[in-house]
């Protein structure tokens, strides 16, 4: 059983993103992510790219997980994002590269674009704030 998974957006792709529009989606060479604001999920989205924090990436690959990989990811606050949480700390998070397969692997990208998840990676991020996803079963 899979499911759909739509993260929280708590930003988007900074200006540092080297991206390649000649594909879709879009093809990201180097991604800087930039906070907009952020309610604490240790899974975000900015299409067509997802970040995990370090405790979240640490636990997908305890778990060996399929389908995703790890890279770094230039991190940056807006002003916005400064004015409303002018004392929050960022956690390290990673770039989370999805490569699975349809059916086969623990993570993997839909015809819609969508990210969707195995039971057992379902099961794994219950154990993390994922409390601004959207969750739904793939039909």
């Amino acid at each position: 059983m899979y499911k759909l998974i739509e993260p929280e957006v708590a930003g988007g792709l900074g200006e540092q993103t080297q991206i390649d529009n000649s594909f879709f989606p879009p093809l990201i060479i180097n991604l800087h992510y930039e906070f907009e604001g952020w309610l604490g999920d240790d899974i975000l989205e900015s299409f067509p790219c997802y970040i995990v924090t370090e405790k979240l990436r640490t636990g997908i690959e305890h778990e060996k997980l399929t389908g995703i990989s790890f890279d770094d990811v230039i991190l940056s606050q807006s002003e916005t994002f400064l004015e409303l949480h002018s004392n929050k700390e960022l956690p390290n998070f990673f770039w989370a590269k999805i490569s699975g397969e349809s059916y086969r692997d623990d993570f993997f990208i839909t015809k819609k674009n969508d990210l969707a998840i195995s039971e057992k990676a379902y099961l794994l991020l219950k154990n993390y704030n994922i409390d601004q996803a959207d969750i739904e079963d793939l039909e």
